[in-house]
């Protein structure tokens, strides 16, 4: 019997962090989008200027009985650098900030629980932000499942291909589709 969850979470551009998601067992969709800042209904165009205070999210609907939350969090440690204030790779600007926004107070316990967990394997800090989760704004269409449809584009195969390696290599017990 499914047990339909939600996650979102940000760790630099969404097209990677959906990427991955979307290879993930027990995951019904990971749709990138915008969180956690004050303007309602952003646009692409919005957020990158950087001062709208959101963020490049992905909201992830997973079949809890299949992959757990904490699983997911594995993941997200992983696919991205939580030590780096505002940036990841070339990416830079406080929408592609490492973020986690809890649905509830246990996602919100787990998250602490596994970020203080990772912290003691890291020399630097974590900078993740870890805030309840605001509403979330779908991206345009043209961001959704952005690497399927343009995998041969230089970003795509310089950040997003090695990122979708990095998890397939550590996580290939979780790969679904």
């Amino acid at each position: 019997m499914e047990k339909m969850e939600k996650a979102l979470l940000g760790g630099g551009c969404f097209w990677c962090i959906e990427a991955v998601y979307n290879r993930v067992k027990g995951v019904e969709s990971a749709i990138s989008g915008y969180a956690g800042g004050k303007n309602p209904n952003p646009t692409y165009r919005d957020i990158c200027t950087g001062t709208t205070g959101h963020a490049e999210v992905v909201e992830i609907t997973y079949d809890a009985e299949v992959i757990s939350f904490s699983q997911l969090l594995d993941i997200f440690w992983e696919i991205h650098d939580p030590t780096t204030l505002n940036a990841q790779g070339a990416d830079r600007g406080t929408q592609y900030r490492s973020v986690i926004f809890y649905e509830n107070e246990e996602q919100k316990k787990e998250a602490m629980a596994s970020a203080q967990a990772l912290q003691k394997e890291l020399r630097d800090p974590i900078v993740t932000e870890l805030s309840s989760a605001p509403e979330f704004f779908e991206a345009e269409t043209y961001h959704q499942e952005y690497y399927v449809n343009n995998s041969t584009q230089g970003y795509c195969q310089a950040v997003v291909a090695p990122k979708i390696q990095k998890f397939m290599m550590k996580f290939s017990d979780t790969l679904g589709r």
